[in-house]
């Protein structure tokens, strides 16, 4: 996800919500056998470290290393809380073929961004907020792109943005490990290891903490997960 370009604190409260036509049962049943096969190849184990599985509205923020990222990690929520949590991704890719668009919006019921920003003059974040004032939870990729190495890229601004905007919604860490080494880049069949999903505790905006304060602390917060989780 790109730097967006946000308006002056203020302009960005979320709007009121725009309709959505959310899958039919049918569409959302489609969605079993891909979460099974995802959690039957990696033998994912969820480890809720920090917090429980409660329905309480939520960004889950995680590490990027894989397009299956958002499929485990949206696997691994009881069914209740998948129900109500979209994963966020980005526009370029999802929109380039009639599979994929069937998948994000219809099964996945994902939220796209525009990570090329075609309009300028428009929030990159609205459809964000927009699913956030309709009682949605996300999944959010904060570090904006796929990341082939170790540890993690710098954080892009949104997730400061939503924190600032939203500040009743929870901001929960999660790593996801060993996903990058299923599917490394160019390997055409994906490899039988076992991964795991660590959810730590909620973060939350301090008190007159600015964009790069906050934005340091919780990439900090990943990282000291993803040790826990060794």
């Amino acid at each position: 996800m790109n730097d967006p370009q946000i308006p002056p604190p203020g302009e960005d409260l979320p709007a009121a919500p725009t309709p959505c036509s959310r899958p039919s049962r049918a569409q959302r049943l489609l969605a079993w056998p891909i979460t099974g096969f995802a959690r039957l190849l990696t033998g994912a184990r969820s480890l809720w470290r920090g917090c429980a599985p409660e329905p309480k509205q939520r960004i889950y923020f995680a590490n990027h290393c894989s397009h299956a990222d958002f499929v485990l990690l949206w696997s691994s929520l009881p069914p209740a809380l998948r129900a109500r949590t979209r994963p966020v991704a980005g526009a370029d890719y999802w929109q380039r073929d009639a599979l994929r668009r069937f998948l994000i919006h219809r099964v996945f019921h994902g939220v796209l961004i525009d990570r090329e920003l075609h309009d300028r003059h428009s929030n990159p974040l609205q459809p964000l907020l927009d699913a956030l004032a309709g009682g949605d939870s996300l999944i959010l990729f904060p570090e904006g792109t796929r990341n082939p190495g170790e540890g993690l890229l710098p954080f892009k601004s949104g997730l400061y943005r939503l924190a600032r905007t939203c500040p009743q919604v929870e901001l929960m860490p999660v790593w996801i490990a060993n996903l990058n080494r299923v599917m490394p880049k160019g390997r055409v069949l994906p490899l039988p290891l076992l991964c795991t999903v660590t959810f730590g505790a909620p973060l939350s905006l301090g008190p007159g903490e600015g964009k790069e304060a906050f934005l340091a602390r919780a990439r900090e917060t990943l990282l000291n997960l993803a040790m826990e989780a060794d």
